[in-house]
């Protein structure tokens, strides 16, 4: 039971709608209105469109030929960049709570094996991002 989810102050739900607008929409302005998570939701929307391309270069690489990020849903696209850009450059949030707050925020927008999937997902690529660095 998801009662306490209010998808409008959840701030990696603002993140997907944002990135979604920016890759799909061609929103020229992307707009962030007051919030406690302000700074956090500005530095991830602006980190993942900026790197963009790397991050869909680190897609390719560690989840192999099989992998095609354009044949996916973009809801489903989206969230994967911006779950990678975290797994990427915060180190300092754990994978596992990257990895739960992506989830908790798809269940919004994916039917439940889509979830699934993105669960296996980013935790494959979770492990591989982080563990090449250690």
């Amino acid at each position: 039971m998801k009662t306490h989810f209010n998808p409008k102050n959840n701030p990696r739900v603002i993140i997907i709608q944002k990135l979604y607008g920016k890759f799909f929409n061609q929103d020229d302005n992307v707009e962030f209105p007051k919030h406690r998570f302000k700074k956090f939701i500005k530095d991830i929307v602006l980190g993942t469109i900026e790197r963009n391309d790397l991050i869909l270069d680190e897609l390719n690489n560690k989840l192999g030929d099989k992998f095609v990020i354009e044949n996916l849903d973009k809801v489903f696209q989206t969230i994967l960049k911006a779950a990678t850009y975290e797994l990427l450059y915060k180190p300092n949030i754990s994978i596992n709570i990257i990895i739960k707050e992506y989830l908790n925020s798809s269940n919004f927008f994916l039917e439940d094996p889509q979830t699934k999937y993105l669960n296996a997902l980013l935790d494959n690529i979770g492990k591989k991002l982080r563990t090449s660095d250690a």
